[in-house]
């Protein structure tokens, strides 16, 4: 029997941190005869786990029984898959819906409970009809469906929990919740629904300040959906807002309930997921939508924890800094014992189409691989790890094809294991990149992230931001607004020069208490609409000594559109001017003292600030000032009003002037190294060297201004990691540093895989060391080996 838990921010399988290296296949796209196929290639691609999702569509027969065993076709022989995972050796993630999408029909729900309930497919803006085929989550006869359905799969998932000896480890509860009807634009807007808001919305405010803030009475059921579904333009602002806390109230219960439905049925014991949609585009700007829909249903929930979907393509200076702060803001909304998961990593190679419009680079994998793993996620699904063929419906429906999925008869094209069951070239780079982490997976299964000192605010209320009426202007300005300021600052500058000057930082979520308190420096894009109570959170951090770094315009009003300068009066600044580059204006700014430059630096726009403070940058047109630092209180505020562009000098200057330093320190010529580090509880580190750059980096690297390796310069080839031992245990020596990255450690023994041209590993012990090649120099309790590459050929080093 093992016991799984959700701990401290770790997966504890038997009391003992792992990571669960996963592959999505599913075996209702693939012939029984080539399911143990499928499954060794995942175990020789360096996987452990399998997941895969449970189409209720697919299981439920014409005449209402659910075949999860195979009697009827051997597609649906879920409990001969599980079993058969498990005896390869594999743990399984189940994902059973209700919804799965996957490209299939229906995002998997029976076409019957669409007829039988045709009032649950909602309306919405303007009482119009959806553009897809969702259904209000908390309707009483969706519930009972979906019950019905959890009736019939949980007991047979529940028999194989790997607390009962079976290979089941997690269970997804319902997919991408609240993601049809964002991209949509099209929020649930059923009578049902509208009376639960009103129900909601009096019990917030009171009966008179809700009939204010949406224009009708709650009481008046006809007047108040009118009013939600058309909004009036000066209540516009208010409306949204509302309609965007109450969705996340309105998903924390859907998942309770499916929650408390799947443990009636026996699953009890298991650790729940819920994944965060988002990405699109290869960017990750509108990835915090999905947590900010979703952050209420998962945290702080016991055994219960979230899980991307990263749909990133490439990697490149473009989006890193995407998946990075992706990550952060992630883990900004956990308590104490959620850990970062991916459950849909993306892996193929881009072909989603079949048109070959788009094709990745397979070190993409090897580099969002190490990323993730360095920012502490636990779990990496890669979906869609192998295709198949789309079974034909039990029923015909005449809608071209009458399969389960509208991909036609294959599936997973791009996926490294075709539909036929041939690798492409991502299996390879997946394999690599998998079996680099193996063999340090118990180093990051229980090592956690270094910062350096600050944090980046996060304001998931800057991402409510889903719905728009189409016809309200005061809504898509403000969108637009927070959509070029917030998160990750301006053209994105602000995240990427932090993660490209070599710092590396966790989010805080500063509408939520800072566990353990604030960190003494905050750096924030902002917009002009930021919460009054996040701007007060601010004010007290500035008053009690802390240091803030703001990029943005200064905050001027609430969500709700309220006019709210709490943090503007404290800096004592005022807004007074804006000049926005365009066909005829160039704005450029031009610092003074520390942030003085070589020349004046064109910008996109520039506020003009007037008040307190010591100017820091002035716009070259006017002459007047458009950033400062300011002294509020025992702190100390510095606000960048302009969109500055990404020159790392500046960037690590203004850190620097709040007392802010990296711990890992290079230098590179070329912008495109990261540099951060893991450390497990017992001390033992992984120093995280990724370069997304197009070209091969020489450096020499610093820890706490310390030279690594004696000052031995290192090379990382174009779009490469490197993840260096420190002070790794190898039986009774200690491996203090290495160039080498690390194949296998078992007892007193290691395997190490030379990286450079010439490499070195150095132990400290008062045992031998023998090496199977390379020189070995003994010297003051210091074992030093120096060898050099030969085709990439690991080197193995045994102490004693």
């Amino acid at each position: 029997m093992t016991e799984v838990l959700l701990r401290d921010r770790r997966i504890l399988v038997d009391g003992q941190p792992e990571l669960l290296l996963a592959g999505e296949v599913h075996y209702f796209r693939l012939a029984r005869a080539d399911w143990a196929d499928r499954l060794d290639q995942l175990r020789d691609c360096g996987g452990d786990t399998v997941a895969t999702y449970v189409p209720w569509l697919w299981h439920e027969l014409p005449d209402g029984s659910v075949d999860l065993t195979g009697r009827t076709h051997e597609q649906r022989d879920l409990a001969g898959f599980l079993d058969l995972a498990h005896q390869h050796g594999l743990r399984a993630v189940v994902r059973p819906g209700p919804f799965i999408m996957a490209e299939v029909k229906n995002e998997g729900i029976p076409y019957r409970v669409y007829d039988e309930h045709p009032h649950l497919l909602p309306t919405t803006w303007d009482g119009a009809p959806i553009s897809t085929r969702t259904i209000d989550y908390l309707a009483p006869e969706f519930l009972a469906a979906a019950d019905g359905w959890y009736a019939q799969v949980m007991p047979l998932v529940a028999e194989r929990l790997a607390a009962r000896g079976g290979p089941v480890v997690a269970v997804q509860l319902d997919n991408e919740i609240g993601m049809l009807s964002w991209v949509t634009n099209s929020p649930d807007l059923t009578d049902g629904l509208c009376a639960d808001l009103a129900r909601w919305a009096v019990e917030r405010y009171g009966k008179d300040t809700a009939a204010a803030r949406i224009g009708a009475d709650p009481a008046d059921p006809a007047a108040w959906s009118a009013a939600l579904r058309t909004p009036a333009e000066e209540r516009s602002l208010a409306l949204h807002d509302d309609l965007g806390r109450y969705m996340r109230d309105r998903y924390r219960r859907y998942v309770t309930a499916l929650r408390t439905s799947a443990e009636r049925y026996g699953l009890t014991g298991v650790p729940f997921l819920v994944n965060v949609h988002g990405t699109s585009g290869g960017r990750g700007r509108t990835f915090p939508i999905g947590i900010s829909q979703l952050m209420e249903s998962y945290r702080g929930q016991p055994q219960l924890t979230s899980g991307s979907d990263y749909y990133l393509g490439d990697l490149t200076v473009t989006n890193v800094a995407d998946l990075y702060v992706s990550n952060a803001f992630l883990a900004a909304v956990h308590d104490g014992d959620q850990p970062l998961t991916c459950l849909e990593f993306e892996a193929g190679n881009g072909d989603y189409g079949e048109d070959l419009s788009t094709l990745y680079p397979p070190e993409a994998i090897d580099l969002k691989t190490r990323l993730c793993v360095a920012q502490g996620n636990r779990l990496l699904n890669l979906y869609l790890f192998a295709g198949g063929h789309n079974p034909p419906l039990a029923e015909p429906v005449g809608d071209g094809n009458d399969r389960i999925a509208f991909t036609g008869e294959r599936h997973g094209f791009a996926a490294p294991v075709g539909p036929e069951g041939r690798l492409n070239s991502t299996y390879a780079a997946a394999r690599r990149a998998l079996h680099t982490v193996c063999g340090v997976a118990d180093l990051l299964a229980d090592g956690d992230e270094e910062h350096d000192g600050f944090a980046l605010g996060f304001v998931p209320d800057h991402y409510l931001t889903e719905y728009h009426h189409p016809a309200s202007t005061n809504r898509a300005e403000q969108i637009a607004e927070l959509e070029r300021f917030r998160g990750m600052g301006a053209r994105d500058v602000l995240a990427r020069a932090l993660l490209l000057a070599g710092y590396s930082f966790p989010a805080v979520d500063l509408q939520a208490p800072a566990p353990g308190g604030a960190p003494p420096v905050l750096v924030l894009a902002t917009a002009p609409t930021l919460g009054s109570d996040v701007q007060q959170r601010l004010v007290d951090h500035l008053r009690a000594g802390g240091r803030l770094l703001l990029h943005g315009p200064l905050p001027t009003r609430d969500h709700d559109g309220t006019p709210c300068t709490l943090l503007a009066d404290a800096l004592g600044l005022r807004a007074d001017g804006w000049l926005e580059g365009g066909p005829h204006y160039f704005p450029s700014v031009v610092g003074r003292d520390w942030a003085a430059g070589p020349a004046e630096v064109r910008v996109g726009y520039a506020q003009l600030l007037t008040g307190s403070g010591e100017r820091l940058l002035t716009e070259v047109g006017s002459g007047r000032a458009c950033g400062a630092e300011v002294t509020v209180g025992a702190g100390r505020a510095m606000v960048i009003a302009t969109d500055y562009p990404c020159h790392l000098d500046f960037w690590q200057a203004a850190l620097d002037r709040l007392g802010v330093r990296p711990r890992l320190r290079h230098d590179a010529g070329e912008p495109g190294l990261l540099a951060t580090s893991t450390v497990d509880r017992s001390g033992q580190r992984l120093l995280h060297l990724i370069n997304v750059a197009p070209s091969a980096i020489e450096f020499g690297l610093w820890h706490r201004d310390e030279p690594v390796l004696s000052g031995r310069r290192l090379r990382i080839d174009a779009r490469a990691g490197l993840m260096l031992p420190a002070g790794v245990r190898v039986g009774p020596a200690t491996l203090l540093e290495s160039s080498c990255e690390l194949v296998a450690r078992n007892g007193s023994e290691v395997l190490l895989r030379p990286t450079q041209t010439e490499d070195v590993a150095v132990f400290a012990t008062d045992r031998p060391v023998h090496a199977d090649r390379g020189k070995l120099a003994v010297a003051g309790g210091r074992t030093t080996l120096t060898m050099r590459a030969l085709d990439g050929e690991p080197v193995r080093v045994s102490i004693g």
